[in-house]
């Protein structure tokens, strides 16, 4: 776990200092944004964001898994998940960061 870095709030105070547009602009953009991947990932598609990367949801197969504190088995259900693919110019951008 990693302290976070940045959040919301200070998106949206980047933006609005960035590009002169108000806070609460920048704030409905961003969440018209957000709303917009999340729908198309609930109908199923895809979201690219050229240089930056893709959104997809993967179906994740039911397992055995065990309860590390007991050591007992457990059953894990069948889920989709949400998850990130980098372009290779995000990848490049970053690859040099000192964690």
């Amino acid at each position: 776990y990693t302290e976070v870095s940045m959040n919301r709030a200070e998106i949206v105070e980047k933006v609005s200092n960035a590009t002169g547009l108000t806070r609460a602009e920048v704030s409905a953009v961003f969440e018209g944004i957000l709303k917009s991947i999340e729908g198309e990932l609930i109908s199923g598609g895809t979201v690219e964001l050229r240089r930056f990367g893709t959104f997809r949801c993967v179906s994740r197969a039911a397992r055995k898994a065990v309860n590390p504190r007991t050591g007992e088995p457990v059953q894990v259900l069948a889920r989709t998940v949400p998850i990130f693919k980098p372009s290779p110019k995000l990848r490049e951008a970053v690859k040099d960061v000192k964690l």
